[in-house]
């Protein structure tokens, strides 16, 4: 059997929290014409109860990111520009998060909603082009 290490507790917890926050919003996303459907408040409801998670994901990504950042140590070329397009992508990524989260308008919505999805994803993508 191969032995646990740090670096696999570190790229272990960035994957499952990559898993919460972007697999997350595609399983919400997915999800949303039933619970509106349902009625009532339960689509809002159900969103900030992802918020809680969602969140938490978020922070455990940024941390174990800079742990990514210092296990790997001095870069140069492609893989510092995807590095930096990637954390570029990320933080794009939790602005329009945060900003769905207070957008008051159906086009508020979707939009940041869209915006957050898509460069989630670009995040996940560039994170396994890094890898």
């Amino acid at each position: 059997m191969l032995a646990i290490t740090w670096d696999t507790v570190r790229i272990f917890l960035h994957v499952l929290a990559a898993t919460v926050w972007v697999g997350g919003q595609l399983t919400l996303t997915a999800l949303l014409p039933v619970l509106r459907g349902a009625g009532g408040d339960l689509s809002r409801r159900a969103a900030r109860q992802f918020n809680r998670v969602a969140w938490a994901a978020f922070a455990v990504l940024v941390a174990t990111g800079v742990w990514n950042i210092a296990a790997v140590g001095d870069t140069e070329g492609a893989y510092q520009t995807t590095l930096h397009v990637k954390l570029a992508v990320v933080l794009v990524s939790g602005v329009a998060a945060f900003l769905h989260g207070r957008a008051s308008t159906p086009k508020g919505l979707a939009v940041s909603g869209a915006v957050s999805g898509v460069s989630a994803l670009a995040a996940l993508f560039l994170g396994v082009m890094l890898g």
